[in-house]
C-alpha cells in the first residue's frame, strides 16, 4: 500500500477517502492528496533514491499510488542544463533549465501527471480515460493510454495548432474538437464526467493527476546536489505546476532529504492570458477571468482552476508575476535555441522572456542559482514561427552560387 492518508478540501480541511472526488460536498474547494510524512521519513532518503531507476517513479513513496507504478515507466528524469551561454547573455552567473522537451515519450511535462493519473485510473478500476487539453495532455493521454490499453476521450479546443492535432490523432483516441476557447472545453468536460463513469484526469482523477507534477521539483533538488535553488521559473496555465514544484520542494525539506529551503517562485504568463501575473501584480489574490489571446496556447487557460493557490505560493515564498508578448515569446524561443541549442515550445519562450525581464528589472539576482522550467517541445508549435526565422539560401549546385551566398554573410 502507499502513503497516502486520504483526501483533504484545500479550502475547509474536511477529509474524505481515497476515492476519484476532486471537489469537496461541502464547500466545493478542491481536494488534495494527504500523505504520512513520518512513514515516508522511514522509508524514503537520498541513498534509497539514488539506487533506483532514473524514472519519476524514483519517488514513488511521495506519490498517491497504492501498488507498483503502470504506465510511464519511461518518463522523468529530464536534464537540468546549465545553461552558461545563456547566463553570460542575460549577465547573471548560474542559470539552469530544466528541459522537458527531451526524454518524455511525448516530449512535455505532462507525460508526469499522466503517468501517476492512469496508473490511478487502473488501481480504481476505470477502463475508460478522457481530459480536456490545450495539447500536450491530448497528446501524452493519447500515447499512455494506448499503450494502457485504456478508451480515450480527448477533448480539445477546435484551435489548436494543427501540429498537435497530428500528434494525438497517431495514436487513435476519440478526438472531440470542440467550438470554443479551454474554458469551455473543461466546463462541457464536467458536464459529461458527471453523467459517464470514465476517468477524467484532470477533473475527477485531479487531485491524484496532479500530484504527478511535484516529480520536477523533486529532479531540480536531486540535480542540484539536493539543493533547492535560489528562483524557480515556472510558466502558469492553470497554476498547478507551480504549486506543485513548490510543494516537491517542501516535501524534500520535511522528510530531510534537503536541510533548507529559501527558494522564491516566480509566475510566468503570457500577455494575451496572464490572470495570475495580473493578480500579482495588483497586490491582490482575486483572480479575474479572461478570454485568451496569446499564441501560448498550452497557457490559455483564461479562469485558472489553481490560480489563487499559485498567487499564494509566489506571494508566500516572495516572487513575482510577469507577463510577456507574442514577440517576447517568440524571441525567448529563439534566444534559447541559439545560445543553448533547445528547441522549446511558446510556453518555454514566456519562461524564458520571463526571466530575462526579472533579471533586467533586479528580482533575480545576478549571483543567484536560478531555475527556468521549460515544460514542452518547439517541434509542438512550430507555427508561431512562420515569418520569424532566418530563411534558407537557395542556390544552383556549382561553386560559383556558393561563393556568392558566402560573401553576403556576416
Amino acid at each position: 500500500m502507499g502513503f497516502v492518508e486520504g483526501l483533504k478540501c484545500r479550502e475547509c480541511g474536511r477529509e474524505y477517502k481515497v476515492d476519484p472526488i476532486y471537489v469537496c460536498e461541502f464547500c466545493f474547494g478542491p481536494l488534495e492528496a494527504v500523505y504520512d510524512y513520518k512513514k515516508i521519513k522511514k522509508s524514503l532518503n537520498r541513498k534509497k533514491i539514488l539506487q533506483r531507476e532514473k524514472n519519476l517513479w524514483r519517488y514513488k513513496e511521495l506519490l498517491p499510488i497504492d501498488g507498483e507504478p503502470q504506465v510511464g515507466l519511461n518518463s522523468g528524469f529530464t536534464p537540468l542544463v546549465e545553461t552558461k551561454n545563456l547566463a553570460r547573455e542575460l549577465g547573471v552567473k548560474t542559470l539552469y533549465v530544466k528541459d522537458d522537451t527531451v526524454v518524455h515519450p511525448t516530449l512535455s511535462f505532462k507525460d508526469r501527471v499522466v503517468a501517476v493519473a492512469l496508473t490511478k485510473a487502473k488501481e480504481f478500476g476505470f477502463d475508460t480515460v478522457a481530459c480536456a487539453s490545450t495539447g500536450n495532455l491530448a497528446h501524452s493521454v493519447s500515447a499512455h493510454g494506448a499503450k494502457a490499453g485504456l478508451k480515450r476521450f480527448i477533448f480539445i479546443p477546435a484551435t489548436l495548432e494543427a501540429s498537435k492535432i497530428t500528434a494525438a490523432l497517431i495514436y487513435e483516441p476519440n478526438l472531440i474538437a470542440v467550438d470554443g476557447n479551454y474554458d469551455d472545453v473543461n466546463r462541457l468536460c464536467s458536464e459529461i464526467a458527471n453523467k459517464y463513469k470514465w476517468a477524467f484526469v484532470n477533473i475527477n482523477i485531479r487531485p491524484f493527476y496532479a500530484e504527478g507534477s511535484k516529480t520536477l521539483g523533486f529532479e531540480i533538488v536531486e540535480q542540484l546536489g539536493w539543493n533547492a535553488p535560489d528562483n524557480v521559473v515556472v510558466p502558469c496555465a492553470s497554476g498547478s505546476l507551480l504549486t506543485k514544484v513548490w510543494k516537491s520542494f517542501k516535501e524534500f525539506h520535511e522528510i530531510g532529504v534537503i536541510k533548507k529551503l529559501e527558494t522564491k517562485v516566480f509566475a510566468a504568463q503570457a500577455q494575451g492570458c496572464n490572470p495570475i501575473a495580473a493578480a500579482l501584480k495588483s497586490h491582490t489574490d482575486v483572480i479575474r477571468p479572461m478570454k485568451p489571446n496569446t499564441i501560448a496556447k498550452s497557457l490559455a487557460i483564461g479562469n485558472p482552476a489553481d490560480g489563487y493557490y499559485a498567487v499564494k505560493v509566489v506571494q508566500e515564498t516572495g516572487g513575482c508575476g510577469e507577463e510577456v508578448t507574442d514577440q517576447e515569446i517568440i524571441d525567448g524561443i529563439k534566444l534559447l535555441a541559439r545560445t543553448e541549442g533547445i528547441f522549446a515550445e511558446t510556453a518555454g519562450g514566456v519562461t524564458v522572456a520571463v526571466t530575462k525581464k526579472l533579471i533586467e528589472n533586479g528580482c533575480i539576482g545576478k549571483n543567484d542559482t536560478t531555475v527556468i522550467c521549460v515544460t514542452g517541445n518547439g517541434l509542438k508549435t512550430q507555427e508561431a514561427l512562420n515569418g520569424q526565422m532566418l530563411k534558407a539560401h537557395y542556390i544552383p549546385p556549382n561553386m560559383e552560387s556558393f561563393e556568392e551566398v558566402l560573401s553576403n554573410i556576416k
